[in-house]
């Protein structure tokens, strides 16, 4: 038997697809690594857009998360400004004509709610089972599952989970920033009012995202200064941190648990191969810098969609299809991964003679309508 659609991954990225083909009246196959019994391991913040929500709104999804209590924060403003230095710029929802810029959501929530709307949609995901291999020829592709003696044929293989090492024929190559971000929730004396803050600093960037009645925190380090950075007390990892935003933010009073990861760039350097596609991280993995890696993963996953439905049943996974989807995406994936990694050097360094050019592009984006206006509307909907 031979599927139309096979989706390696039913995280947020392959939902998105499965959920995208719901009305296609497909064969579709979705597997995932997960035990459905076993609750999502430890809840993480993911940084939505506004042109995220509205995939999930158009997926049926969006109002049910948004229900669910402390699930979503909306970020009406953002602060960017650099310590020691000249320069800020001030992005507002409402400059935009959008509810929000972008929204703070626990991946726990979200992930609960694709799953309850692939259940709703009659999608059956094959939970437990993992992904051993992920071949193809012209005409066909072959998933094999551990344990499983007999592989998955489809027209098309998906792959949206992880970093797509099953895959063969796709590789990838992988940038080391020689950086690990710190995180931990840190509470200040007052409320928060939806406004993120991204303070760059000669110990790298800081950003606080809004969440719930906290911020959540992210900040770029060394290896060797993070280290130090997690076993401060917390009275004196408040206090550094209060001197890193000056006046900018105050009243820092709290810090949760801290932990890190390592940051670095892995790209896929084509997304396709014979009947396969990589989307999500399987394709580019990015700097949490700007926010750009999640929501570039579920436009991969909507425009897919969209191409699929629109290609004949036999010719899904064909050449001309892959090409279609390869060629539409490029723009997008280029420009955001070129944006992500620029940032990491313009503002991710601490390198003092970058201060002044740092202080004339925010002044400048700042003071240009038009400028900044371009600027925010890339970071709501893509780069092209």
């Amino acid at each position: 038997m031979t599927h139309d659609v096979v989706i390696v991954g039913a995280g947020p990225v392959g939902a998105t697809l499965a959920l995208g083909l719901r009305d296609a009246d497909l064969d579709l196959a979705v597997i995932d690594g997960r035990r459905p019994e076993v609750p999502t391991r430890a809840d993480r913040s993911l940084a939505l857009s506004h042109g995220a929500r509205l995939i999930l709104e158009r997926l049926s999804v969006w109002t049910a998360l948004a229900a669910v209590d402390g699930a979503v924060t909306p970020i009406v403003g953002i602060d960017i400004s650099q310590a020691g230095g000249f320069g800020a710029v001030r992005l507002d929802a409402a400059e935009q004509r959008v509810p929000a810029l972008g929204y703070v959501v626990s991946y726990r929530a979200l992930q609960q709610a694709l799953d309850d709307a692939m259940v709703r949609a009659g999608i059956h995901v094959r939970f437990g089972a993992s992904v051993n291999s992920v071949m193809a020829t012209p005409d066909a592709a072959t998933v094999g599952i551990a344990g499983e003696s007999a592989p998955l044929q489809a027209r098309v293989a998906v792959v949206a989970d992880g970093a797509a090492t099953s895959v063969r024929n796709i590789e990838r190559k992988r940038h080391d920033y020689g950086q690990v971000a710190v995180v931990a929730p840190v509470d200040i004396d007052r409320p928060h009012r939806g406004i993120a803050y991204e303070r760059f600093t000669p110990r790298g960037p800081i950003a606080l995202l809004p969440e719930r009645e906290h911020f959540g925190l992210v900040w770029t380090q060394t290896p060797q200064a993070a280290q130090r950075t997690l076993t401060l007390p917390d009275t004196a990892f408040l206090a550094e941190l209060a001197t890193h935003f000056g006046g900018r933010v105050r009243g820092f009073c709290r810090v949760g648990e801290r932990r890190s990861f390592a940051l670095a760039l892995e790209v896929a350097r084509t997304t396709t191969a014979d009947r396969v596609a990589v989307i999500g991280n399987a394709a580019q993995a990015l700097h949490p810098i700007a926010g750009q890696g999640f929501n570039l993963g579920l436009r991969d996953a909507f425009e897919l969609a969209a191409i699929i439905v629109d290609t004949q049943r036999s010719d899904i996974g064909a050449a001309p299809m892959l090409a279609r989807y390869r060629a539409g995406r490029a723009g997008d994936r280029r420009a955001g991964i070129a944006f992500t990694h620029g940032l990491v050097h313009l503002f991710g360094n601490d390198r003092r003679w970058m201060s002044l050019p740092r202080g004339i592009g925010m002044t400048l984006l700042d003071a240009l309508p038009f400028a900044k206006r371009t600027f925010t509307r890339a970071m709501l909907f893509g780069l092209r």
